[in-house]
């Protein structure tokens, strides 16, 4: 028997990126913009900004995509109100489907959400740029680079654009390649939910293990298996996260935030923000203001 090979087709093909950030906006930041002949998409992660595109603004919510397609001016603003965290990535695409994404703007889902997870943390495999900067001249390859990072990127880019185009912008949680939630799963959103809404209370393994109603065993398993990390430590890192929102939003001193997140004292609240980012909550307030100047 005689075996034929077949070329594979590919209909969104990308060999060259421009940039990846991850932003972390102050409430009252705002870019000048800008135009460039090749491709760029900006995903809200966290509260909600506005974007024009050519003579529009549009507001995006947290799990909102937007492209803009080359040579069209662009720029994003926070609303004053809410800080805001963004996923922006300019690449190359000369593909024809890539009309598809002129002018859209929608609602991404659990799968796709993973791919630009994939995108940002193996942008920082593969570069030695600091993502929360808002401007650089290009990407720089780390010496030592985790290996096949920026084919892990160019692949991940390729399946979103992919994702997107197949469900025709429709907001659906159920995607093509995308695994359907199971107990396990929903028994982690759920308590994940839970401790998202207590993050001003001092929460406690065994407050949360009741809520969760299973056992100590399963729910440390769950988390790790799914997140990466322990319980607690999830706790201390939603806690940091939502006081850095905080802290740009410039409404509160770090005293007050401290307060807020449930800490008896400003130094604990202080010690445990350094040991998650490496810096102090004043040290970080300064490194957003350098960052997006």
């Amino acid at each position: 028997m005689k075996f034929e090979m077949i070329s594979l087709r590919e209909q969104f093909k990308i060999k060259r990126i421009c940039s990846v950030h991850y932003f972390e906006y102050t409430k009252d930041f705002g870019y000048q913009g800008e135009s460039h002949d090749f491709w760029e998409f900006v995903y809200i992660d966290k509260g909600e900004a506005e974007v024009r595109a050519g003579d529009e603004w549009k507001k995006l919510g947290a799990g909102e995509i937007i492209f803009h397609k080359p040579n069209e001016f662009h720029t994003i603003k926070a609303n004053g109100v809410v800080a805001s965290n963004s996923v922006i990535v300019t690449f190359a695409c000369d593909s024809k489907y890539m009309k598809f994404f002129e002018d859209r703007l929608m609602q991404i889902g659990d799968f796709e959400r993973s791919l630009l997870s994939n995108i940002v943390s193996e942008a920082k495999n593969a570069f030695s740029n600091d993502l929360g900067v808002v401007r650089f001249e290009k990407l720089c390859r780390r010496e030592k680079g985790e290996f096949g990072a920026e084919q892990v990127i160019k692949l991940s880019l390729e399946m979103l654009l992919i994702s997107l185009y197949r469900r025709g912008g429709k907001a659906s949680e159920k995607l093509s390649g995308s695994i359907n939630i199971n107990s396990e799963k929903e028994t982690l959103d759920r308590v994940v939910a839970y401790i998202n809404e207590r993050l001003d209370t001092p929460l406690n393994f065994s407050t949360i293990l009741l809520y969760a109603n299973t056992s100590g065993t399963g729910l440390k398993n769950m988390f790790r298996k799914h997140l990466g990390v322990g319980v607690m430590t999830y706790v201390r890192q939603a806690k940091i996260e939502r006081a850095k929102t905080l802290i740009r939003e410039k409404s509160y001193n770090m005293t007050q935030i401290s307060e807020m997140l449930g800490y008896s004292e400003p130094d604990k609240f202080s010690r445990q923000f350094k040991a998650v980012t490496g810096m102090t909550p004043t040290e970080y307030a300064k490194s957003v203001q350098a960052n997006l100047a």
